[in-house]
């Protein structure tokens, strides 16, 4: 409801004497008639008065007709009137404005926003039936921390990644998936350093439609940066230890759990810039390898 309207007693038309003897609501002096007017936007709840009955009311709404824009008025009582949107044909706060449409608000961009990868995000994008290539990785965490950063990316990409439980296997296992040109492999091995037992068995697997790569990471969680866990260094665990109940033991945490902490590591990862460069231009390679 709107406040009462002082500016006349009724919204029949001006009471006002001197108005009557003009013959309009405009009592701009003639030679000054045709001096520019302000434009005022018709924002809803603007209050203005209509020269030639002198209605009143709060703007309603705007409408563009065959006619030109229209303004609906709505006065202290409730009634609605319908008036043309001519030049100086309103007063307001008792000047004399030309109504205007209000400009269109245009809608905030949408920012492109990113995966956990830094990829370009595509919103209401439906995961692709999986392709037939596939991106193998030695165990179960190094599988979770790729769905972690890289997840959006391979469902769009239909890849499928599974683990091998190590790589002792890996002849046997790229002979039995038999790589094509319309089924590519991909595989990601822990310590891939040139002489170790892992670089020797990614020599023999590697061909036209099987791609081996690696990190020189003793295991997946040293992937992650130690100041994204909160530490300062991955502890250097001496040859011939468990290396990751020598990190748990070194840090203080729960030796007995290494599930529990590998959970509480991958948790503090949330996109690409938690991981060391090392395992994020191996992963890029292996997509790209079997998208190919």
């Amino acid at each position: 409801m709107l406040p009462p309207v002082s500016r006349h007693p009724s919204h029949e038309g001006p009471s006002d004497p001197q108005r009557r003897a003009y013959g309009h609501a405009d009592l701009t002096p003639p030679w000054k008639r045709n001096k520019p007017v302000p434009e005022v936007p018709a924002e809803p709840d603007l209050v203005v008065e209509e020269v030639t009955t002198g209605y009143c009311g709060a703007v309603v709404r705007v409408e563009k007709t065959a006619q030109g824009p229209t303004v609906t008025l709505e006065d202290r009582f409730g009634k609605q009137r319908v008036f043309p949107m001519e030049p100086r044909g309103f007063l307001l706060e008792g000047k004399v404005v030309t109504l205007v449409r209000p400009a269109a608000v245009a809608p905030a961009p949408v920012r492109p926003t990113r995966t956990a990868s830094g990829s370009v995000a595509l919103p209401g994008a439906r995961a692709r039936v999986a392709r037939a290539g596939r991106i193998y990785v030695e165990g179960k965490h190094d599988a979770e921390l790729i769905e972690r950063v890289w997840g959006d990316d391979l469902r769009i990409e239909g890849v499928a990644v599974e683990f091998l439980e190590g790589v002792d296997d890996l002849p046997a296992i790229v002979s039995a998936f038999a790589p094509g040109p319309d089924a590519r492999l991909g595989v990601l091995v822990d310590h891939l350093v040139p002489g170790t037992k892992e670089w020797k068995i990614a020599r023999s697997v590697t061909s036209e439609h099987a791609l081996v790569v690696g990190h020189p990471y003793i295991d997946i969680w040293e992937a992650v940066k130690p100041s994204s866990v909160g530490i300062e260094s991955w502890p250097r665990i001496p040859h011939g230890q468990d290396w990751k109940t020598g990190v748990c033991r070194a840090l203080g945490w729960r030796v007995a759990n290494t599930g529990e902490a590998w959970q509480h590591i991958l948790s503090r990862v949330r996109s690409y810039k938690d991981l060391e460069p090392e395992l994020l231009g191996r992963v890029e390679e292996l997509i790209d390898f079997v998208t190919a």
